[in-house]
């Protein structure tokens, strides 16, 4: 009661306890306290068992507690620090060094309070900072995603506005031709100045004009359909396709005699009608490009190499001793409609590389040539076992 009213005009909120067990209580229920003010003597427990209890919670470790006591001896105060009192107070109360004492504490309780709650707000803040961190970078990222895809939409625009303009050539030169010797021998033979045998030779000019013309146009069709043509990717036995694509070569093979090895090749992410092509323009060609009097031997073999990014990539080899490839023209063979012959030496329109480049890209791989003139010619396919995921890009959600 004295303790009561000394500390009344500080507005304080004074919890009372008659006991240790009862202080206890009173802690568990409601332990938000700024400070404990607690009797040496008691009835049932006196004041250290019971401050050994206290602080044997978690809760209650942090609330300071100020033993009251009439006895000043060494042994009674280190025994009170030792279980964690802050301080003591002997009776008779001086009232003002109560009030003072109490008042610290209450006041240090406010601080620490306002400093727990200050940390409180700083980590909810950096949560926030943090989380708009993250949405910051994955916008960036985002962003970045987003231009590397425009950057390579910009490059496959340029080489599909590249692809327009060689269309336009060939449909202003390329297709001409034929038809400027269809017109030609039929004026010919229209006039009728010529003896049966020489309409018999018009008749044969303009039927091989008009069948490059149709083979000009099917190459046109089949490069544009190579364009927009996708399907699902699924594990294929590159073996097998190269048997399927030698089976519909099997009339070349046996008119010159090629003699065509294969070792065994690895099984692929691919889409097999697309990786058969790619084998059968690149078989075509070495037995387009043979040496005079040299019977083709064509070796196709694969080896395994690691990726950049940790995974498994393979190169397959296609491997001719035909008249090989001028070291300066090994990039442009990949172009399409680009010949290095012309077609009266070696038929052909300068399509089936070109396809098999675009099939190649299609696969996320690449596809080159090493050569030298009359050393043979190797083209080297590059891909991945297992096809990454495409970063797709919705124009319609710019």
């Amino acid at each position: 009661m004295s303790i009561e009213s000394i500390l009344e005009k500080e507005n304080y909120n004074i919890v009372k306890a008659n006991s240790g067990r009862a202080a206890l209580k009173v802690l568990l229920q409601e332990y938000d306290f700024s400070l404990i003010l607690m009797d040496v003597l008691m009835p049932d427990m006196n004041g250290f068992e019971t401050a050994e209890l206290i602080y044997e919670r978690d809760k209650l470790k942090n609330i300071p507690i100020i033993f009251i006591t009439a006895h000043n001896e060494d042994e009674a105060i280190f025994k009170g620090y030792k279980v964690g009192a802050v301080d003591f107070i002997y009776k008779p109360i001086n009232p003002e060094l109560l009030r003072v004492k109490v008042g610290l504490f209450v006041e240090l309780y406010r601080k620490t309070q306002s400093l727990v709650e200050q940390e409180k707000n700083l980590l909810n803040i950096n949560a926030t900072l943090q989380r708009e961190i993250e949405e910051r970078e994955a916008s960036e990222r985002k962003v970045r995603e987003l231009n590397m895809q425009l950057t390579q939409n910009n490059v496959y625009l340029k080489a599909v506005n590249e692809e327009l303009d060689r269309f336009a050539f060939v449909a202003s030169h390329d297709l001409q031709e034929p038809l400027r010797k269809i017109r030609v021998f039929s004026d010919m033979i229209l006039q009728k100045r010529a003896d049966p045998e020489e309409v018999h030779r018009h008749i044969q000019k303009i039927t091989n004009a008009a069948t490059r013309m149709q083979q000009l146009v099917n190459d046109l069709l089949r490069f544009s359909r190579h364009s927009v043509q996708g399907g699902d990717f699924e594990q294929v036995d590159l073996n097998e396709v190269v048997r399927s694509a030698i089976s519909e070569l099997d009339v070349q093979v046996q008119q010159c005699s090629a003699v065509i090895t294969v070792d065994r090749l690895p099984s692929l992410q691919a889409i097999p009608t697309l990786m058969q092509q790619v084998f059968y323009n690149l078989i075509g060609n070495a037995l387009k490009f043979r040496k005079k009097e040299v019977a083709p031997n064509i070796h196709i073999y694969a080896e395994k190499v690691a990726a950049e990014n940790g995974g498994q990539r393979y190169h397959i080899y296609v491997k001719d001793n035909g008249i090989g490839i001028d070291q300066q023209y090994l990039t442009d063979i990949f172009v399409v409609f680009k010949r290095l012959h012309s077609y009266h030496e070696i038929e052909g329109s300068g399509i089936g590389l070109s396809i098999c480049k675009k099939i190649m890209e299609q696969h996320q791989g690449q596809i080159s040539a090493a050569s030298e003139i009359n050393q043979g010619a190797t083209f080297i396919i590059a891909m991945p076992e297992m096809q990454e995921q495409r970063v797709r890009l919705d124009l319609a959600a710019l």
